[in-house]
């Protein structure tokens, strides 16, 4: 069963690599977190110090894809420069693009702005 949501025919060779760069990162990101629950629930120390290093491996190879994209994706490259490594409060740093963070108005789906469309 395929995982695309268009035919494959109909994507590039890129658009097909970055979802599989995607879908790589979301199965990283799960381990993290199916490890980080073991590691949590585990009684023996030994092997909650072998689980945390293979979370820890996950989180490695999840922040590896994480690069690849920013450097084959150029709005993942500006988000991430926007929201990472900074103090700055998170939610805050959206709205400094004059995008509504807020609930919103009445009538509107409150999705944003379509500023950030799909380069083609």
């Amino acid at each position: 069963m395929s995982e695309y949501h268009e035919p494959p025919e109909a994507l590039s060779e890129s658009v097909r690599d970055q979802h599989r760069a995607l879908t790589s990162l979301k199965e990283e990101i799960e381990a993290v977190d199916w490890y980080n629950q073991r590691v949590a629930a585990c009684g023996d120390n030994a092997l909650a110090a072998i689980l945390a290093h293979n979370r820890d491996e996950e989180i490695e190879h999840a922040v590896m894809t994480l690069e690849w994209l920013r450097r084959t994706m150029p709005v993942w490259d500006t988000m991430l420069r926007k929201f990472m490594f900074t103090e700055a409060s998170i939610v805050s740093a959206e709205g400094d693009e004059g995008e509504d963070s807020g609930p919103a108005p009445a009538g509107g789906l409150g999705i944003g702005s379509r500023r950030h469309e799909v380069a083609r």
